[in-house]
């Protein structure tokens, strides 16, 4: 990991912007905590449209992290932002948008051509991006993984041991094996749905949340669109993230 800048934001809140390897990445810290008293570490997940684009809500996310004690981080996924595009992915995409555009249903060879390369290399990536993170000074366990990607997510909590709690946000497409990855998730989750979201399937995440091994798993839905997350449900998410990250 080599960091590439250093700023201080408002209040307390450090900002380092790092990369491993050909991965760019964020960092987010308190100015003044001290290296002897290690901060647990969320990671903050993303959907696939570039950091630049994504920083506003990130950086928010990580502010509301840091003021609760935590350390927070993130990283460019893999065909997003400045990283190499591919062009099977971008295929999917396509298709995808032709699908919903004339009514017909998405099939099961979409969604995996669009989802399953992304999955397959984003989590190794977040893995090795966790080994560097918990080596620096300041930073330790539990670590949790909040938002993105809920394929992505869901197969980190299973893989990763690492990793003690995850918030996970039902709103994008599944594949069907992650659902059977599902089964081997066993830690505390909290899953946000919105309820009207135009561009998923309701029963697919109803489906998901059921498939999840997890004897603490939380649903909390609400009314609108994917973009209407109200506020107090990314303040249930916090708590939840404070009460099993900081006990």
């Amino acid at each position: 990991m080599r960091f590439t800048s250093e700023h201080r934001l408002d209040g307390d809140l450090l900002e380092r912007r790092f990369t491993l390897g050909d991965i760019p990445g964020i960092l987010w810290t308190a100015a003044s905590a001290p290296p002897s008293a290690p901060a647990p570490l969320i990671l903050l997940g993303h959907p696939p449209l570039g950091l630049h684009r994504m920083y506003p809500r990130l950086a928010e996310r990580a502010r509301h992290a840091v003021a609760d004690g935590f350390a927070a981080a993130t990283i460019e996924l893999p065909g997003s932002g400045d990283r190499p595009r591919w062009p099977a992915v971008d295929q999917a995409r396509a298709d995808l948008r032709r699908a919903m555009e004339a009514g017909e249903p998405v099939g099961d060879d979409i969604v995996d051509a669009l989802v399953l390369p992304l999955v397959d290399r984003a989590v190794p990536e977040w893995r090795d991006a966790l080994d560097a993170l918990l080596d620096l000074p300041g930073i330790g366990g539990p670590v949790g993984y909040s938002g993105g990607v809920i394929s992505i997510g869901t197969r980190l909590a299973a893989v990763e041991p690492r990793v003690s709690a995850a918030v996970l946000f039902a709103g994008s497409l599944v594949p069907r094996v992650i659902f059977e990855e599902a089964r081997q998730v066993t830690v505390p989750l909290h899953v946000l749905l919105q309820w009207d979201d135009e561009g998923n399937d309701r029963q697919a995440a109803l489906d998901l949340f059921d498939a999840f091994g997890s004897e603490e798993k939380t649903l909390h839905a609400n009314m609108g669109g994917h973009t209407g997350v109200p506020g107090f449900a990314g303040d249930a998410a916090a708590r939840f993230l404070t009460r099993h990250l900081r006990p």
